[in-house]
C-alpha cells in the first residue's frame, strides 16, 4: 500500500539577521527534514546546511546505487527505510562533529525528520525541532524535546511555562556535539487525511497547540505552511521560522 503524498515547506529569516534553519524536502524518496543550527551566526548556518546536504546526498547515493556501501551496519530488527533515516542522520552528525574547529568549534544543529514507506512513517529527531500530526482535527505532538526543560520535568521538578523559563533555549541533544550521537526513532501508522508538521522552535515557541491545529488544516500544504509561518511571525517570534507540511492522501 502506498499513499499519495503532497508536501511543501517554507523558511524565513524573520527578525534575525541570518537564517540558520535548513530543510530537505524530497517527496520522490518520501524523506522530509527540518534543521535549526546553533553555535553562533556562522556555526549555526554551516551546521544546518552541512547536515541537510549530507542527508540529501546519502539518499541520492543509495537510490542511484542500491549496492552502495553504508557508513553503518543495519539493525535487522528495524525496517529498511528506518535504517536509512537513522544512517543518514548519524552520517550528518559525523560530518558536523568533524567540522567543529576554530570559529565553528561550537556548531551543531537540531533535526526533526520523517520518512514514509507504505502505511508506515518513522520519525527521527534530536533537539527541540518538532513533528506534529493532525488527524481528524486532533493535534498530537509526536516528538518530545531534548531540552533542559523537559529533562527537569521528567525529574519531577515544578517549572513555570516554557515561555517563562530562563533556560528555555538549552537543548541536551543535537547533531554535532558528540561523535556517536544517534537520533531518537519513533514509528507510527499512517492514515488517509493525516497532516504532519515539521517545524523549528521559531514556530512552535510562539503558537499554541490550538493555533497550530487550526492553521495546519487550512488549504493546501503550501497554504498551511505559509499560514503557520505568518502567524508565528505575527505572534512575535524572534527566531528563524521553518514549517514543512506533509499530507497523506488516498491510496494510489
Amino acid at each position: 500500500m502506498k499513499y499519495r503524498i503532497a508536501a511543501a515547506a517554507r523558511t524565513i529569516t524573520g527578525r534575525r539577521k541570518q537564517n540558520q534553519d535548513a530543510y530537505v524536502l524530497d517527496p520522490s524518496r518520501d524523506v522530509f527534514v527540518v534543521l535549526d543550527g546553533m553555535g553562533g551566526q556562522a556555526g549555526g548556518e554551516v551546521a544546518s546546511s552541512m547536515a541537510a546536504e549530507t542527508i540529501a546526498q546519502f539518499y541520492a547515493r543509495i537510490s542511484a546505487n542500491p549496492d552502495a556501501t553504508w557508513p553503518f551496519a543495519i539493525d535487522v530488527q528495524r525496517p529498511m527505510f528506518e535504517n536509512q533515516l537513522d544512517a543518514a542522520i548519524r552520517l550528518a552528525n559525523r560530518r558536523v562533529f568533524a567540522g567543529r574547529e576554530g570559529p565553528l568549534g561550537a556548531m551543531g544543529t537540531t533535526v526533526a525528520s520523517l520518512a514514509l514507506s507504505g502505511s508506515l512513517a518513522v520519525l527521527a529527531h534530536l533537539g527541540d525541532s518538532r513533528v506534529y500530526r493532525l488527524r481528524g482535527g486532533e493535534l498530537r505532538q509526536l516528538t518530545r524535546d531534548h531540552s533542559l526543560y523537559e529533562q527537569m520535568l521528567d525529574a519531577g521538578i515544578e517549572l513555570p511555562p516554557l515561555s517563562e523559563f530562563i533556560h528555555a533555549n538549552v537543548i541536551t541533544r543535537a547533531l554535532g556535539p558528540c561523535a556517536d550521537e544517534r537520533p531518537e526513532l519513533t514509528r507510527v501508522e499512517l492514515a488517509p487525511g493525516d497532516r504532519f508538521l515539521l517545524c523549528t522552535d521559531g514556530l512552535s515557541g510562539d503558537l499554541t497547540p490550538e493555533q497550530i491545529a487550526a492553521l495546519l488544516g487550512v488549504g493546501s500544504p503550501q497554504e498551511a505552511a505559509d499560514a503557520l509561518i505568518d502567524a508565528a511571525y505575527a505572534a512575535g517570534s524572534r527566531d528563524n521560522i521553518t514549517a514543512m507540511v506533509v499530507e497523506i492522501g488516498p491510496v494510489q
